[in-house]
């Protein structure tokens, strides 16, 4: 087994496999740049090790992922490179390029990549979780993006190449979550298994993959990845990103992050998602909800 020292992230490589963990589970693994640029260059990393058939991407603590760090803002790289200023929608896109780039690592590289999902995979969470090449997660896991109610447009539009176009306008023009039972039969993920059972579940899926040639794996998955490009994949991730800051010009959007500035982030996010209830969308069955908007069992 080998290591390697990060700040953000912990990184191991092991039986033909490298392990990636966010580890931030005191913020619940919100992606700060810090920890994307980490990311980035762990999974560079990874993909140049002839010893590494695979990447596993989970997180530490209870949550795979909860989103975007919206505390973070450093103006200093640690190279002593001043970021980007303005607030121009340029701007506001070229910073939001410059972050997914770094996600979309997931995607370029040429070892197949496996997101393990327990708890929380919202927002940034799903960005990062939808680059990958397969996703398992726990049957209880909860997956969706409710920022989009009014913070702005997902800069990763691979909902539609996983589920189609009915259930990402479903998910993405109300916010709403699902389970991770729900999210595996639509085809969001791959499959999703009782908690206990995850990380068997993925370590299983490395292990037959390390019986398999690393160049043999890079040449299976990248002429899957050239068959999503034609469809469009690519471009339409960079046109996510200037969607997204075209969003952030929307009066919900101003008002949001005014509202953020004057009471602080868990007042507008309680304010937001006060009508939606327990945020959760049915996959089979009637949306029945009680007076609260949680959704009531079905007989």
């Amino acid at each position: 087994m080998t290591n390697r020292t990060f700040d953000y992230i912990l990184y191991e490589v092991d039986k033909g496999r490298a392990r990636i963990t966010l580890n931030r589970p005191e913020k619940r693994n919100a992606l700060s740049i810090e920890l994307v640029e980490e990311l980035r260059d762990a999974l560079w990393e990874a993909d140049d090790d002839k010893s590494v058939h695979c990447v596993i991407l989970k997180g530490a603590g209870t949550s795979f992922c909860a989103g975007y760090d919206l505390t973070a803002n450093r103006q200093v790289a640690d190279d002593g490179v001043q970021r980007r200023k303005g607030s121009g929608m340029d701007d506001d896109a070229w910073r939001i390029e410059r972050f997914q780039r770094s996600l979309r690592t997931l995607t370029e590289m040429h070892k197949p990549t496996i997101a393990q999902i327990q708890g929380h995979c919202y927002a940034g969470g799903t960005d990062l979780a939808l680059y990958c090449d397969m996703l398992i997660c726990a049957d209880n896991a909860s997956i969706g993006y409710s920022a989009l109610r009014n913070m702005g447009a997902a800069p990763n539009q691979m909902w539609l190449y996983h589920c189609g176009p009915q259930w990402t306008k479903r998910l993405l023009l109300t916010g709403d979550t699902l389970s991770g039972e729900d999210a595996a039969k639509i085809g969001l993920v791959l499959k999703s298994v009782p908690e206990e059972y995850l990380e068997k579940e993925v370590e299983g899926l490395a292990d037959r993959l390390s019986w398999i040639d690393p160049e043999m794996l890079s040449t299976n998955k990248r002429i899957i990845n050239v068959g999503m490009e034609l469809m469009g994949s690519t471009v339409l991730q960079r046109l996510a990103a200037e969607n997204d800051a075209r969003a952030h010009t929307t009066q919900a959007a101003r008002d949001v992050f005014k509202q953020i500035g004057t009471e602080g982030l868990r007042a507008a996010l309680r304010d937001r998602d006060a009508p939606f209830g327990d945020s959760r969308a049915r996959v089979d069955g009637p949306e029945l909800r009680d007076e609260e908007g949680r959704l009531k069992p079905l007989d």
